[in-house]
């Protein structure tokens, strides 16, 4: 399969490196060195070009990686499937879900892949936690409890993430939005959503923490907290069952290693017995959510997550926002 991978900075250079068989034809970003140095760092090198409709526009693409800042994803999403490619956006894939909406219709429309970057599914431990529940390991789910942070770094609020016009909005999109898409992935849809996300630490426009309880129609809660003021990384991900709890903590690296824990309640309660599972390779879930990507573009069928689980996630965001107040209002205009 042909790619296009449009935006050449961090997670462009990641995408590149999980494409495995798969060839780069041609590298895409408005700083042209960025894109010469990709294209550059493989054999063949790829053509490059600064514009993305010249990118989605070549005709032995069949598909577009979309690596930009938020604000304009929606606008090259539309550009590819209009032009017939297959597309995989990072998340959360526009600024809105009034932006995003249209890219959810026209694939669905044309019969094309549009896949979003919550690949935080792909991690093994999530993988593994995920077929335990769906064969019935922990019986009927209760509720979820998630926690995600990291502490920023010098500068953090001069950069694009700090910006509600490039971003969408601050830590609530960025980790936060990944505990959502969990959420939904283990829960189904919410029907009530509460929550609040302030600014603490940073100075900035945006939010620097999140706070979210989420109910489905049956009353299951997923309670959720994202910070950027989580001085030590963490990832706590715990999924409450009637016979049995799944644990997931860590992501590799400085989150520390990733380990998924079944306990597994006795019948006469008490303390349960416990089964631990470790992953400590590399992060293989950009690799795993690339896999799916191809097989879905070769089976048809779409595994998720789509741009319409990215509306799901967005409309949960705005909810939440909308309870901000005039900060992120004026933030936002």
């Amino acid at each position: 399969m042909k790619v296009a991978i449009i935006g050449c900075g961090l997670i462009g250079n990641k995408r590149l490196k999980h494409l495995g068989q798969h060839a780069l034809s041609i590298a895409a970003d408005t700083d042209l060195a960025r894109a010469k140095q990709l294209a550059e760092s493989i054999t063949p090198h790829a053509a490059v070009t600064a514009n993305w409709q010249e990118a989605v526009a070549h005709p032995q693409i069949e598909a577009v990686i979309i690596a930009t800042t938020p604000n304009v994803m929606p606008e090259i999403a539309l550009g590819a499937l209009r032009a017939g490619k297959h597309v995989l956006v990072d998340k959360p894939a526009a600024t809105g879900a009034t932006e995003l909406r249209p890219v959810a219709d026209l694939a669905r429309e044309l019969g094309l892949q549009v896949r979003v970057g919550f690949n935080h599914r792909y991690h093994p431990a999530l993988l593994k936690a995920h077929e335990l529940f769906t064969n019935g390991a922990i019986g009927d789910l209760m509720y979820i409890r998630g926690r995600y942070g990291h502490g920023g770094r010098l500068g953090y609020e001069k950069e694009w993430r700090a910006s509600a016009d490039i971003s969408g909005g601050g830590e609530l999109v960025d980790q936060g939005s990944h505990l959502i898409d969990l959420s939904r992935w283990f829960l189904g849809d919410f029907t009530e959503v509460s929550g609040c996300a302030p600014t603490y630490y940073w100075e900035m426009n945006v939010d620097d923490n999140a706070f979210m309880m989420l109910t489905t129609a049956r009353k299951q809660v997923a309670w959720l907290h994202a910070s950027w003021t989580e001085w030590k990384n963490m990832f706590s991900f715990e999924i409450f069952g009637r016979v049995g709890k799944l644990q997931i903590d860590g992501l590799g690296g400085s989150y520390g290693t990733e380990t998924l824990t079944f306990y597994k309640m006795k019948p006469e309660l008490g303390p349960p017995d416990v089964e631990r599972f470790e992953f400590p390779a590399n992060d293989a879930s950009w690799q795993t959510e690339f896999d799916h990507f191809v097989r879905d573009i070769e089976t048809g069928i779409s595994s998720g997550p789509t741009a319409d689980d990215a509306v799901a996630v967005w409309e949960i965001v705005e909810k939440i926002y909308a309870t901000r107040g005039e900060l992120v209002a004026g933030a936002r205009q």
